[in-house]
């Protein structure tokens, strides 16, 4: 999921902004339209390219920038984790039923959009669900059958899945037509999908083109001071130019590497990506407590100079999230043998729930949290904390965070607030007309800004409008509230909605999967249900499922576009939802944030070679 593209600005203007080139982008479908393929790309055959360049044997490349000592994997006998998952008893026969039967509309869904991506853009990145056109933005390195390789698998698809490993092998990941490829986006999508899809299988082939993605994605680390480049200009590169750190880098990108390059070490037994990682998140460790919101870190952090301290807006949010998600996920994939990502994750989940975390005010007077975006101002001596009460579709990943982190590390209170934050995830999809939640809005806060289950806050109309008012541009403004509801579409409770596109995102539907299989509560399942029924009545087409501009409209107006992630990740969790708690357990697997499963080392269990089976 490239990163400025995919998540979306913080500020008010940037936001405003980026709405405007999104809505400007995407062509509009009416109902009833037919979707028209111009794309005469034969099935099975790779992208026809003129290229500019020699391909790269990443392999045999050598690394300028040497070091001389790597960092080995941890020797330590991997720990028995806590029990994550809820012990399930046995499924009531019409309960089986009902969740069979929508498991199986999902995984229909699933086949429609794969086999549709095979006939009209087979090789390419994306598809578009409208017009049948292809996007190649990934590189061109065949993103979605990548990215759906190991959806398939879980799914049954094995016939499809083995015929589609000897494409996998035609791919050259030592060519690209991009200028520059995001490295972040290439590892959670191709490295953690080639991996997980090995994992799955067994199947050798892909574990050796993941070392090729590993290959190239290693000479991204060759600066002086072992900093990746995250936008990085490939071909420079593998001519042997010098290159040096960025002095902009998202938190994200630099700090969400550690899960994949660490199971390519594992399941390599070379160490050197295991090295890459670490060294980042040492800087992350002696900086914790040195930024401006101690045991956070900023969005934005200087990779050049290796300082990550200095920008002064927070966030669990886009631009920062899988930073935050990949601690305890880490934490539980080296079987607990490494227990820095312990306190990376406490540390910092404890600063989160006392700065950004806030309770939105609903006339339910539900008891939810959301988190926010908080910036800080003045000196260390005397600094203010302000905290915008932003809500991110893709905060929603949040919920889940908190419920593995808490049953990891048995914190009973970090599982409950991840059950309230998974909670203003579903109660925004009610509150939406198209029973979706839009992807950048405003809440209104309550006074209290206590998490404590035993807080009071009453509704308050009049506080709701004002903060409306507060939030309307001057342009804009209308004295009559009613009115300013009433033109800009706002549900009770939200003050504001900046982004109202739904792009297929998969985190509300993640931290709902999450919470069934940690608390075994159907409500769980029937939120999903509701939440998959309005996304396929608002986003099927002929071809797959497409974006949304406007999910605030009973009958959104639709947007040429399904990012890779739908099949991922999206589909993955409502099947995932729907099936069986056995497959694909939270005891034994865990989640890259692309939705591709890593094993879990257990006590006893050697650094697994194969793994053939998805339970």
């Amino acid at each position: 999921m490239a990163l400025l593209r995919r998540y979306g600005l913080y500020t008010v203007l940037a936001i405003g902004f980026m709405y405007m080139l999104y809505s400007l982008s995407f062509p509009y479908e009416t109902r009833g339209s037919t979707p028209v393929n111009n794309n005469n790309n034969d099935q099975g055959q790779p992208p026809q390219r003129s290229p500019k360049y020699k391909s790269f044997d990443w392999a045999k490349i050598p690394v300028k920038n040497r070091i001389e000592s790597l960092t080995p994997l941890p020797t330590t006998e991997p720990k028995a984790l806590p029990k994550i998952q809820f012990e399930f008893g046995t499924e009531d026969a019409t309960a089986k039923n009902i969740r069979e039967t929508r498991r199986e509309e999902v995984k229909k869904q699933f086949l429609k959009c794969w086999r549709n991506y095979r006939t009209y853009a087979w090789m390419h990145d994306e598809i578009r669900p409208i017009s049948g056109a292809v996007t190649d933005h990934f590189g061109g390195w065949a993103a979605t059958l990548i990215d759906a390789l190991d959806t398939l698998y879980i799914m049954g698809f094995k016939e499809e899945f083995t015929s589609a490993i000897a494409d996998i092998e035609r791919i050259d990941f030592g060519y690209t037509d991009v200028d520059k490829v995001n490295v972040f986006e290439t590892n959670i999508r191709h490295l953690g999908g080639l991996l997980a899809s090995f994992e799955l299988s067994g199947e050798k082939r892909l574990l050796n083109k993941a070392k090729e993605v590993g290959e190239m994605l290693y000479h991204a680390f060759d600066t002086p001071n072992h900093m990746p480049m995250t936008r990085w200009d490939f071909r420079a590169a593998g001519e042997g130019k010098p290159q040096m750190a960025d002095e902009q880098v998202l938190l994200a990108e630099i700090g969400s590497l550690t899960m994949e390059f660490t199971r390519l070490s594992q399941l390599t037994g070379d160490p050197k990506w295991f090295d890459a990682v670490t060294r980042v998140t040492r800087l992350l460790e002696e900086q914790q407590d040195k930024t401006a919101l101690p045991g956070m870190w900023p969005i934005v952090v200087n990779a050049r100079t290796a300082d990550f301290t200095h920008d002064t807006g927070f966030t669990l949010g886009s631009m920062a999230d899988s930073t935050y998600e990949y601690f305890a996920k880490q934490y539980a994939l080296l079987g607990g043998q490494d227990a820095i990502y312990r306190k990376l994750y406490e540390k910092a989940m404890d600063t989160a729930s006392q700065n950004l975390l806030f309770r939105p005010s609903t006339p339910e007077n539900s008891d939810m949290l959301m988190s926010g975006f908080a910036r800080v101002t003045g000196d260390a001596s005397s600094s203010n904390i302000t905290l915008d009460p932003e809500m991110q579709h893709l905060a929603c990943y949040t919920g889940g965070m908190f419920a593995l982190g808490g049953k990891l590390f048995t914190n009973p209170d970090h599982v409950a607030i991840g059950r309230k934050l998974a909670d203003t995830c579903v109660w925004a999809y009610k509150a939406s007309p198209a029973g979706i939640m839009p992807e950048v809005s405003h809440l209104l806060p309550c006074n209290s800004t206590s998490t404590s289950t035993t807080s009071n806050c009453p509704w308050d109309p009049n506080a709701w409008h004002h903060a409306i008012r507060t939030r309307t541009s001057a342009t804009a403004h209308e004295q009559d509230p009613l009115k300013n509801i009433a033109n800009l579409r706002l549900p009770p409770g939200f003050t504001s909605i900046e982004d109202r596109r739904y792009i297929l995102r998969p985190e509300a539907i993640e931290s709902v999967f999450v919470l069934y299989r940690v608390t075994g509560e159907q409500q769980w399942q029937a939120a999903a249900w509701d939440m998959w029924t309005a996304i396929q009545r608002a986003t099927d087409t002929e071809i797959g499922n497409s974006a949304l501009v406007d999910v605030s409209a009973d009958s959104p107006p639709r947007a040429d576009s399904m990012e890779s992630f739908w099949l991922a990740e999206t589909l993955k969790y409502f099947y995932l939802t729907f099936s069986e708690p056995g497959l694909v357990s939270l005891d034994d697997w865990v989640f890259n944030t692309e939705a591709h499963p890593l094993r879990i080392l257990k006590p006893s269990r050697k650094q697994p070679q194969k793994q053939n089976q998805a339970s």
